[in-house]
């Protein structure tokens, strides 16, 4: 099982991207958090605790073990990854090739897909 936390639901992904997640089995999207910039460290950690609950409700049942994939705001993504490292939940981020192109006056930025990376 791979539970997709970011704001990139599987089906909108490359095709690539979608055959290395189904070598993890099923794919669950939960959305990721909005993270306010004034949020507190404290507030950052209960957000990330609910996560974790959420994760725990997500993979009972499951004869595998989950894989957990997220991509977003920094200080969450590392708090979230450091409690699900205490709990033996292995986690990746995905890998990207940036391909940017000008177009006239316009910035056009293209991200290809390489692999998923372990973050430990």
């Amino acid at each position: 099982m791979l539970i997709n936390i970011s704001n990139h639901p599987h089906a909108g992904w490359q095709p690539a991207q979608r055959r290395a997640a189904q070598a993890y089995g099923d794919i669950i999207d939960v959305p990721f958090p909005n993270i306010p910039p004034e949020a507190t460290t404290d507030e950052v950690e209960t957000l990330a605790k609910g996560f974790i609950n959420e994760i725990r409700r997500l993979i009972r049942g499951y004869q595998s073990p989950p894989t957990v994939h997220f991509m977003g705001e920094m200080t969450f993504t590392y708090t979230l990854l450091t409690m699900l490292r205490n709990a033996d939940i292995p986690c990746v981020a995905s890998t990207t090739e940036r391909i940017v192109t000008i177009e006239g006056n316009a910035k056009k930025t293209i991200f290809k897909f390489i692999q998923f990376r372990p973050y430990f």
